[in-house]
């Protein structure tokens, strides 16, 4: 057999290289995450010989801190798979605590009731910027910033624009004792409720994305919208049930939000949104749309919470942080743009 049958044949072609840069995009956030707590072990301050960082306390406020970011983020995932993004979410989360109190508290609506009409509430919103932005063909930017005014205008008239105590009991005025345990711990009194809250999701979300035909239309309509129309995938309705997800996910974030601080405000998630977009950027998802994962976003998700937690075990300014998440959001996309033009299908 000839030089040229040989390299012409298919079968017995040379295996192709795995590009070292696409893996590395691959598997930013685990590769982040391992750095970010080497770090947090080498810079962490001891007290009697004792490494902080690491101790269970500490690193149970770290998975507590981004429960309802990390909520929110998983949502956002299927949002930027799809080539979307949703700027609502933190004000939808401000919503939903402040019309969650409001129901307990001033309506005297049970717990199932309260959770249930909150979750279906924030479900609708996301329809609603679903279906304006794909029947009208507008941008999403443009309609979820009108959707993060609306919101916050819904929660400033809902609430008065004053904070709404929740405070436990079984009289008028008083919330149902038991959603008091949003802000407690299990296990020992070691891992937070919201953490086991935002882990479930979590894994239902994953199973959702990677086991089922929503979850390939998903990547379908981010990766190629056009092929996936002519291959019957139903791109409008795959494009609104995103963002009723991400609606829902928020509802649930605001809801978890008002049990572990008792009140809701019109104000509540301020810059959410950042951070949550930031996870799933961070966690490997394109924000050209058509790759990403559940795992990534997870890790990104603990990432900024470790990053954030060392930073103020050392005494950094919440200015330092800001620029350091700055710059790792800035890295995540640069390196995905590069991936892009080595594979041909950047600008």
């Amino acid at each position: 057999m000839s030089e040229q049958q040989i390299t012409s044949n298919p079968a017995i072609q040379p295996a192709k290289r795995m590009d070292p840069l696409a893996v590395l995009v691959r598997f930013q956030s685990l590769i982040g995450l391992i750095l970010v707590f080497a770090g947090g072990i080498i810079f962490s301050p001891r007290r009697h010989g004792v490494i902080l960082f690491i101790q269970p306390d500490n690193i149970a406020n770290i998975v507590r801190a981004v429960s309802e970011t990390g909520i929110i983020a998983i949502g956002m995932t299927f949002v930027i798979i799809t080539a979307g993004i949703d700027l609502s979410v933190g004000a939808t989360l401000g919503l939903a605590s402040v019309v969650t109190a409001t129901l307990m508290v001033s309506g005297g609506f049970g717990l199932i009731t309260t959770v249930l009409a909150v979750l279906l509430m924030g479900i609708c919103f996301g329809l609603v910027q679903g279906a304006i932005s794909s029947k009208f063909r507008l941008e999403a930017f443009i309609v979820t910033l009108a959707g993060l005014q609306a919101a916050r205008g819904l929660a400033l008239v809902v609430s008065d624009n004053q904070y709404i105590n929740i405070s436990y009991g079984d009289g008028p005025g008083l919330a149902p004792p038991i959603f008091a345990i949003l802000g407690g711990r299990l296990f020992g009194n070691v891992v937070p409720v919201a953490t086991i809250v935002f882990l479930i999701f979590a894994c239902i979300a994953t199973l959702v994305l990677n086991t089922t035909r929503f979850g390939r239309y998903v990547y379908a309509v981010g990766g190629n919208e056009r092929a996936a129309r002519i291959s019957g995938v139903p791109v409008s309705a795959i494009k609104i049930a995103v963002y009723a997800i991400t609606g829902f996910a928020s509802a649930l974030a605001g809801i978890v939000h008002a049990g572990q601080f008792n009140f809701g405000s019109a104000n509540d998630g301020t810059g959410y949104e950042l951070t949550a977009i930031a996870a799933v950027v961070i966690g490997g998802t394109s924000l050209f749309g058509g790759s990403g994962s559940m795992v990534g976003t997870i890790a990104g998700t603990i990432m900024l919470g470790a990053l954030a937690n060392i930073l103020q075990l050392n005494n950094i300014t919440p200015a330092m942080q800001l620029l350091a998440t700055a710059a790792i959001i800035v890295l995540a996309a640069v390196l995905q743009s590069l991936v892009r033009r080595r594979e041909g299908l950047g600008r």
